[in-house]
């Protein structure tokens, strides 16, 4: 492991967590690296996560291109630049050897990436969840954030890991697409799954998240907060390409996935805004089929109430943003449906300037 330059005040200021929504100003975050990324070795629940619908011998397996990994690090060198400059305490996790092989009692892996810290910790209010990923090649993919759990600690905020599951084979199915890739024989779930609206969580019911898991996760945040379990939005993967929560009562919606009938009751009382058509960034030659489809678009960083960190070619986005009082700011992520990851996913807000409070009636 390569543990990246930091300095005392950097380690410092980063070890307070408190971030209570996706808007308030951002003024600590975690940075992924992209260094070591891969698609793990065939296993039941890789396939059933992220390509259920595809045959067997469709599912993708080996390392990504020295080219895409070069060009990843470099976009994220960028943005780690351009939030730096604007103020904000960035750290990254550890630079680990995806490729190694680890092992429980009943499966062994290989590891997938450190590319998006979102997917496997959460951030609530002080704490820091280690989200209880079902993938397999993710298990042990935390142990690349632990010297920041320690400063974390240091700093008086909580930094805890939900139950670590046994991804048993009858956790995944397989047998039936049109359902749910997971079963709730226990609580698995990434964090990406989750939206934060201060006193209200939403979390996504889907291939990466179960039942069970919105179970545990409303238990351990206790009385404090609400989690919404929305379970006809999205079946695949993340919550953050199908809704993006712009400031208090303005949100962003897919228009392919949400309407009426099955906005999240939270957002009832919100003003809603429906995406324009998405740009294809396209992806790597050398990928059958990318991590993210072309809505990864929408899978944007607010930086504050009026500003946001938008992929350069999401030009629609911006204008329509433009018309809402937000000011986007371009970045480039040249391989954000190659890796599955924009600038949402890529990142981990730790630290936001503002207070509890509850944005529904």
């Amino acid at each position: 492991m390569r543990l990246p330059p930091s300095s005392p005040h950097d380690k410092q200021a980063s070890g307070v967590v408190s971030v209570y929504n996706e808007w308030d100003p951002l003024e600590a975050i975690i940075v992924g690296v992209a260094r070591g990324a891969q698609f793990p070795r065939y296993d039941r629940s890789f396939h059933a996560t992220f390509y259920q619908d595809l045959p067997r011998t469709e599912v993708p397996s080996g390392p990504f291109s020295d080219r895409v990994i070069e060009e990843a690090e470099e976009d994220l060198d960028a943005l780690v630049d351009l939030l730096t400059t604007h103020g904000v305490t960035v750290q990254r996790p550890l630079v680990t050897d995806c490729a190694a092989s680890f092992s429980t009692s009943t499966w062994t892996s290989d590891g997938l990436y450190n590319y998006c810290p979102r997917d496997i910790l959460l951030a609530v209010g002080n704490t820091v969840i280690e989200c209880p990923s079902p993938m397999r090649a993710r298990y042990i993919e935390a142990l690349a954030y632990r010297h920041l759990m320690h400063n974390t600690i240091r700093a008086g905020s909580r930094w805890i890991a939900a139950p670590r599951p046994f991804l048993a084979d009858d956790l995944f199915n397989l047998e039936n697409p049109t359902s749910f890739g997971l079963r709730d024989h226990e609580p698995v779930f990434d964090g990406a799954n989750v939206l934060r609206m201060g006193r209200d969580l939403l979390y996504l019911r889907s291939n990466t998240g179960n039942e069970l898991g919105a179970q545990w996760l409303q238990s351990t945040l206790g009385s404090d907060y609400r989690v919404h379990v929305c379970h006809d939005l999205y079946p695949h993967t993340h919550i953050d390409t199908t809704l993006v929560l712009l400031r208090p009562g303005l949100v962003l919606a897919n228009p392919e996935r949400v309407h009426a009938n099955n906005l999240p009751a939270p957002l009832k009382g919100w003003d809603i805004l429906y995406s324009p058509e998405m740009v294809d960034i396209g992806y790597a030659g050398e990928v059958t089929r990318p991590c993210a489809s072309v809505w990864i678009g929408m899978n944007f960083l607010m930086v504050n109430p009026e500003t946001a960190l938008i992929e350069e070619r999401q030009v629609p986005l911006m204008r329509l943003l433009e018309r809402h009082g937000i000011t986007p700011v371009p970045i480039r992520l040249r391989h954000a449906r190659t890796l599955g990851g924009g600038a949402h996913c890529v990142t981990l807000d730790t630290r936001r300037r503002g207070t509890l409070e509850s944005y529904i009636d």
